[in-house]
């Protein structure tokens, strides 16, 4: 299993609309082959930062099952719209 680290910086003002996004696509990506679960928190001390935590199967799943497919252009054509910088992205395992 990995978990994807999606740290996405919104442009101010937006984010009630970011989560409205997020609501209406969360399942795109959560019926997504290989997605174990998702979900999208905020920043209190800096509520224009969302840290998007998805975990997969592999780095495989989700660049294939999901990146790679028509899945991430509807995810991208309802979130993207707000970012202020493209998101950081990464995968990361436990260890321990």
């Amino acid at each position: 299993m990995v978990l994807e680290i999606g740290d996405i910086l919104v442009r101010p003002g937006t984010e009630d609309e970011v989560v409205a996004a997020y609501e209406s696509v969360r399942e795109v990506v959560a019926t997504t082959p290989g997605c174990r679960s998702v979900r999208m928190t905020r920043g209190v001390e800096s509520p224009s930062r969302f840290v998007l935590l998805v975990e997969w199967e592999s780095v495989e799943a989700h660049e294939q099952n999901f990146r790679g497919t028509e899945r991430f252009v509807q995810w991208r054509a309802a979130i993207g719209p707000f970012f202020a910088q493209p998101p950081h992205v990464e995968h990361v395992t436990e260890v321990g």
